[in-house]
C-alpha cells in the first residue's frame, strides 16, 4: 500500500522528491502518513477534498478483504 500511495502522490505534485510516506502498523489498523511540500498540499487535497477522497478510495479498494483496514493521513 505504501508504494501505491507514494506513486499516486508523486504523480500529482510539482516536487515529487519531497513526497514521503510513513507506515505505522497498529494492532487493529495500518496508518499511512503522506507528507508533501507545503506548496503541493493543495494539489494532493484538491477542491473540497476530492483528490484526497479518491486516494483513500483507491487504497480502500486495494486492501485485502478481511485484513487490517488502511487509513491515509495527509500532512
Amino acid at each position: 500500500m505504501r508504494e501505491l500511495v507514494l506513486y499516486l502522490a508523486r504523480s500529482l505534485v510539482d516536487q515529487p522528491d519531497e513526497v514521503t510516506v510513513e507506515e505505522t502498523v497498529g494492532p487493529e489498523a495500518i496508518i499511512l502518513e503522506l507528507h508533501v511540500a507545503p506548496d503541493d498540499m493543495g494539489k494532493v487535497i484538491g477542491k473540497q477534498g476530492r483528490i484526497a477522497k479518491a486516494i483513500r478510495s483507491v487504497v480502500k479498494a486495494a486492501t485485502e478483504k478481511g485484513g487490517k483496514p488502511v487509513f491515509v493521513e495527509i500532512q
